[in-house]
């Protein structure tokens, strides 16, 4: 079931779980980033929440969009035809090295080169390069050294041999996604080595990738974009094209993830409430081994209680000793749910009940 509801306005919620977006708030967020980043290209990286409702709003603020596979090229292909499509992702098959439409397709590796160019078709591609270079602060590594990710600047140099002895396939530059979970002075720091190497090898259109910091420990913590933007707008140079791709970082802050307590319990001295729904509709917490922040209204309480999903296991845990009373029939909400969270759970684990999606417009 869908809903919507105007600004100001709770969307009406039959049955929990659900999700609720909100859309005015993620059209403010998007365009003070857009503010922030004249100058600099903005693809969304769709892999982050591919919900059509927010494809929608940011399909205005945005230059494109980075799909990282047929089913999301597809996908937003089917709804918004009319803008620019990176395809990225480590596996490539033939068919998706073949998609037409795609304006820029970062190439992985020797072996996915060589079927481009052994296909015969024309593509315009950014090599994906993977630099020795220190990531200090990243919650998470695609570069830096030994990762599936990319290619080192050796294989990088036989690439642009292959390419130089045909015409086909068309190198613009290079992309670098090297790490997540950075703030914006690692992420400048991190993006001058980058342009150091493109620079060096005479590229000039830079993707530099996402990873924006992003803390669900302090929901009010926000990556830095005005000093990320200057930042970036003073270190290029004349002639140069960069591109960024954000995902997490747009949309995390517009989705709630809404549940109802169905059971509280003390085992051992500790407090429990089993709530609707779990980490099969919301994976983060257990994929980031963290806590899901909980939208608190009124005064604290004192002893904790930790929010358990509907899972036969101990790690569908959302939420640990938070200080909020609760009692069977009261409706739970968690922030930050905005950004994978639903489209990257085991959906039909237990086989319950999938959530509504509510809009908020």
């Amino acid at each position: 079931m869908t809903t919507t509801a105007t600004i100001g306005q709770t969307p009406r919620i039959d049955r929990y779980p659900a999700y609720v977006y909100d859309l005015p708030a993620l059209r403010d967020h998007m365009a003070q980033i857009r503010q922030h980043l004249k100058g600099i290209e903005i693809y969304y990286a769709v892999k982050a929440n591919p919900d059509v409702e927010l494809l929608r709003v940011l399909h205005d603020y945005v230059d494109g969009f980075e799909v990282s596979s047929g089913g999301e090229l597809s996908h937003v292909q089917a709804h918004f035809p009319d803008k620019p499509l990176a395809l990225s992702g480590p596996g490539k098959t033939d068919a998706e090295l073949s998609s037409p439409g795609v304006t820029r397709l970062h190439v992985e590796s020797i072996g996915e080169l060589q079927r481009l160019i052994d296909s015969g078709r024309s593509a315009d591609i950014l090599l994906r390069v993977n630099l020795a270079l220190p990531v200090e602060g990243a919650s998470l590594t695609m570069g830096g050294g030994a990762t599936p990710f990319g290619m080192d600047p050796d294989t990088v140099n036989e690439a642009m041999t292959l390419l130089s002895a045909q015409d086909a396939v068309r190198v613009h530059g290079i992309h670098a996604h090297l790490a997540s979970g950075l703030d914006a002075p690692h992420m400048l720091k991190l993006a001058a080595e980058i342009l150091a190497y493109a620079r060096s090898h005479g590229f000039s259109e830079i993707n530099l990738g996402g990873g924006m910091a992003v803390s669900y420990a302090d929901p009010g913590k926000r990556f830095d974009w005005q000093m990320y933007g200057e930042g970036l707008r003073e270190l290029r140079q004349s002639g140069e094209v960069l591109r960024i791709e954000p995902g997490r970082s747009i949309t995390v802050y517009c989705g709630e993830y809404v549940v109802q307590v169905i059971d509280v319990k003390r085992v051992h001295g500790e407090s429990f409430a089993i709530v609707t729904g779990g980490t099969h509709h919301i994976r983060t917490p257990a994929t980031k081994n963290h806590d899901q922040p909980v939208v608190i209204t009124g005064e604290d309480e004192d002893e904790p209680v930790t929010l358990v999903g509907q899972l036969c296991t101990p790690k569908d845990t959302l939420s640990r000793r938070v200080h909020i009373n609760v009692k069977p029939g009261d409706v739970v909400r968690f922030a930050m749910a905005g950004a994978y969270a639903w489209n990257i759970s085991h959906h039909d684990f237990l086989m319950h009940p999938h959530p509504e999606f509510h809009y908020i417009r």
